[in-house]
C-alpha cells in the first residue's frame, strides 16, 4: 500500500498541469498580428447569413436544410428577399441532377425575386 501512496503527489501534479493547458491553451490560431478593425458608424444589424438553396438528384429541394416543396421554397425566398432585398443565395445543386431541373430551379429564383445565385460548387479532386 505503501507503493500506491507514493503516486498521488505525481498524479496530482500531472491533472494539475493538465487542467492549467486547457484553460490557458487556444482552442484556434490567432491572427499573425494584432488588428483593430474600424469603428462603425452604422448601427444596423450585421448582414444575414446567405440562403442556402439545395437540389437533390432526385430533385428534392431545401431551403437554409429545411425540405420543402417547390412552392413553400419559393415563397419563404421571395418572402426572405422581401424582408432583405441584399440577401445573398447560394445554389447547391448535386453533380447527377439534370441541368434542365437547376436551370428551371434557377429561373423561378429569379421570378420570385433574386438578382443572383451563386452556383456552390467544388475543385476537382486530383
Amino acid at each position: 500500500m505503501d507503493g500506491d501512496a507514493s503516486v498521488l503527489p505525481l498524479i496530482n501534479v500531472v491533472f494539475l498541469l493538465l487542467v492549467f493547458f486547457m484553460v490557458a491553451g487556444r482552442l484556434s490560431d490567432g491572427d499573425p498580428f494584432e488588428v483593430a478593425p474600424p469603428e462603425s458608424r452604422t448601427e444596423g444589424p450585421a448582414p444575414a447569413a446567405p440562403m442556402r438553396v439545395l437540389l437533390a438528384a432526385d430533385g428534392r429541394l431545401a431551403l437554409d436544410g429545411e425540405v420543402m416543396e417547390r412552392e413553400a421554397l419559393l415563397a419563404a425566398v421571395a418572402a426572405r428577399l422581401e424582408a432583405e432585398p441584399e440577401a445573398e443565395l447560394r445554389v447547391k445543386a448535386d453533380g447527377a441532377a439534370e441541368g434542365a431541373a437547376l436551370a428551371a430551379l434557377v429561373a423561378d429564383l429569379a421570378a420570385a425575386g433574386a438578382r443572383e445565385a451563386r452556383l456552390v460548387t467544388m475543385a476537382p479532386r486530383r
